[in-house]
């Protein structure tokens, strides 16, 4: 039941029809999962917490930087450096202290995606990465538990509600994922500040709605929205009935194409060396004089770029570039954190170029490790 101190909260609900005594009722009893307390998080948390969604689970193992406020308005300076699920639920608790907010400052991974997605009502996609995407998704599928799916994209930002009342998953819209490194990360490509405030408002509006039980949703819908333009399109898709159907979990960062962990590499003949921050720094205090590659984009660069670089080109370019790069030396690639400039040795390895060091955390590790003076972002 209601207290009165609620239903003075919630008097807004409780005069609409939709919703009602017995609707906000429902809401109290009833239980979110957000994977993901970053840009789509902080809108959807918030107005689920001050909805009175009754139990509110949270998984994040990021913390809180300053690169993340200009859009992740849950978090704000006095919580800096402090996880972003113990940030959530100090907000969310601040939101409405008649909510349970739990936190899991954790990966989600194969070994824990079903335990830890297990018993919730609903599940909401607050992920900015394929492999943990295709995670979700598949476990929702297993567990048979609805999913409220959003991404963004600089300008533009996609919804939709998966594996509703048998309704098509994430695989019947994307069988499979894009070509590692053709979807830039918001850290790559940039992202509107307000952008994730109308994607997560719309994943909180469906999450509210299937908890509500609603027969209009955006199961087999996928809106698309472009903010440069101010408009909505949409996009109808159907479960495929010849798509197995999701019976385990999987290796997803070897089905999205990503390099392997450091676990699998001991298995590999790999064409390139690696090398952490402080070898490299040590290295180059001692002598070392590689010819240094920064394979970020230029917008990155115009941030924070390291003094010693020889030269800059994307990691999807630099092939373009080959016979100027010098193959009598040694060349040490990096880019922000060391995933495109493994990519970039990948290609020029193809090429012969066998001399290669990729530069492990990239230009945030040598923020951190080396010169904590430069900017991060």
């Amino acid at each position: 039941m209601l207290s009165d101190l609620e239903k003075s909260r919630y008097a807004r609900h409780l005069l609409l029809d939709e919703v009602g005594l017995e609707g906000q009722q429902i809401l109290k009893q009833s239980s979110v999962l957000c994977v993901g307390a970053g840009g789509l998080g902080s809108p959807v948390l918030q107005y689920l917490a001050a909805a009175g969604v009754g139990r509110i689970g949270v998984v994040d193992h990021d913390r809180v930087e300053r690169s993340n406020l200009q859009r992740q308005v849950l978090h704000g300076e006095r919580t800096l450096g402090q996880s972003k699920v113990q940030s959530s639920i100090q907000r969310l608790g601040d939101i409405n202290p008649h909510v349970t907010v739990e936190g899991f400052e954790v990966a989600l991974t194969s070994k824990n995606a079903l335990a830890m997605i297990q018993g919730w009502d609903v599940v909401v996609d607050g992920t900015d990465n394929f492999p943990t995407r295709y995670l979700v998704n598949d476990a929702c599928e297993i567990l048979d538990i609805p999913l409220v799916y959003g991404s963004i994209y600089r300008f533009e930002g996609q919804m939709s509600v998966f594996n509703y009342r048998g309704g098509p998953t994430y695989r019947d819209l994307f069988p499979t994922p894009p070509s590692p490194g053709s979807v830039p990360s918001c850290s790559e490509a940039g992202v509107l500040g307000v952008l994730p405030a109308v994607v997560g408002a719309i994943q909180a509006t469906e999450a509210l709605k299937i908890l509500l039980h609603s027969e209009t949703t955006l199961s087999g819908r996928l809106l698309l929205y472009d903010a440069i333009q101010m408009q909505f399109q949409e996009l109808g898709f159907q479960r495929d009935p010849n798509r197995p159907v999701i019976t385990e979990l999987i290796d997803y960062d070897e089905f999205c194409g990503f390099p392997p962990t450091p676990a699998k590499e001991s298995e590999l003949n790999e064409l390139f060396s690696r090398i952490n921050v402080h070898d490299a720094h040590a290295r180059l205090s001692d002598g070392w004089k590689p010819y240094v590659l920064d394979v970020r984009r230029p917008a990155e660069a115009e941030i924070v770029s390291l003094e010693f670089v020889d030269r800059l080109q994307p990691h999807d370019q630099v092939q373009v570039i080959a016979e100027e790069l010098p193959r009598d030396k040694d060349i040490l690639v990096h880019c922000k954190m060391g995933g495109r400039s493994a990519m970039a040795c990948e290609a020029l390895a193809a090429l012969g170029f066998n001399r290669l060091f990729n530069l492990e955390g990239g230009i945030v590790g040598w923020a951190s490790e080396i010169d904590p003076d430069l900017p991060t972002y």
